[in-house]
């Protein structure tokens, strides 16, 4: 008589059942390990993503020789430096998870820096830094050319985390040039990082002050103080104040993508996205051919789950990137999935 059903599960579902359970075990376990080792390892802002991109001046032609740093969104966090290829190509490896600040500097130019999320288990999308180059003025900023070592010294200090020697050094630099007075939104910047945001709000108000006078360069300089203020008043959870400032920086310079833009990104990396598409949305209507606000609108549209909104800016970022470089070939691949 042939064994019955439940005789045949005696012999063979125990052991069937009991590999199932070491087989989601082990399953289990490589995710936690591998959860603890990326968050452990990101902490110090080392990881495994990768991080690419390209600065362009104003014409949209590469930047060569630029330096390009990123250093982690912690105070004294881990920091990286590189410099553009013929191609105004940039790429770093090994980095951690969150918000990272990435600057260029290049001769010519002016420093330009902006806010990057950094995912580790995501493919990063490629990044385009446009520089303004350095307007000609007519005032008298440098009284001595060898104070400029005094500056250089400042910036990298800055941006490796030491912010008392930095804000020492662009004091000094001060002092000894002092209708320079735009180095004033420097030692804010600083201030901020400490998280004295008190003393860097005073620094960007005389900045505004000093502005005034400046024929030149007074409405972008006011535009950048305005907005610093606004990015206090943000990471302070004053959402009204920093909205406030925001508009107020762009009424003083309206003409200027990369403000709106940078504002965008501040708002993009607090996930204000609602906020952030505004700005992205007003560098795109100041200059219609750039692709990167349209790009960037798209991730928004992502997050805020408006799947049709996303397809139609990334439809339009595509007919303004070159077809064959890596960004197009991501957001074809967004669509294609998003498109389901």
């Amino acid at each position: 008589m042939a064994p019955s059903s439940r005789s045949n599960c005696k012999y063979f579902c125990t052991p069937v059942l009991a590999m199932k359970r070491r087989i989601s075990l082990n399953i289990f376990l490589t995710v936690i390990i591998l959860y603890l080792f990326l968050n452990l390892y990101s902490q110090a802002g080392r990881g495994t993503a990768r991080l690419s991109g390209v600065v362009l001046d104003e014409d949209g032609k590469p930047v060569r020789n630029a330096k390009v740093i990123i250093v982690f969104g912690q105070p004294g966090g881990y920091s990286q430096e590189t410099t553009t290829n013929k191609n105004g190509e940039w790429a770093f490896l090994g980095l951690g998870t969150g918000k990272w600040e990435i600057t260029v500097n290049a001769e010519g130019f002016q420093s330009q820096t902006i806010v990057a999320y950094v995912k580790q288990l995501e493919l990063n999308p490629k990044m385009t830094i446009k520089l303004q180059r350095i307007k000609k003025s007519s005032h008298p900023f440098l009284q001595e050319e060898t104070t400029l070592e005094i500056l250089e010294k400042a910036e990298e200090l800055f941006k490796s985390g030491q912010y008392d020697e930095a804000i020492a050094q662009f004091q000094l630099f001060y002092e000894k040039n002092h209708q320079a007075y735009p180095v004033l939104l420097q030692i804010g910047h600083a201030y901020r990082e400490k998280g004295d945001f008190e003393t860097a709000q005073k620094l960007y108000n005389e900045v505004v002050e000093k502005a005034k006078t400046d024929s030149l360069l007074g409405k972008e300089m006011t535009g950048k103080a305005l907005a610093a203020i606004g990015e206090c008043f943000l990471r302070q959870n004053n959402y009204e104040e920093a909205k406030k400032f925001f508009e107020q920086s762009l009424e003083a310079f309206p003409d200027d993508e990369i403000l709106a833009y940078n504002v965008g990104e501040i708002y993009f990396a607090n996930a204000r996205y609602k906020e952030a598409l505004q700005y992205y949305d007003l560098a795109a209507k100041i200059k219609p051919n750039w692709p990167d606000p349209y790009l960037k609108m798209g991730y928004v549209y992502i997050n805020l789950g408006e799947i049709g909104k996303a397809v139609e800016v990334l439809e339009k970022f595509l007919t303004l990137e070159p077809p064959d470089s890596e960004r197009s070939a991501l957001v074809k691949n967004i669509l294609t999935t998003i498109k389901k």
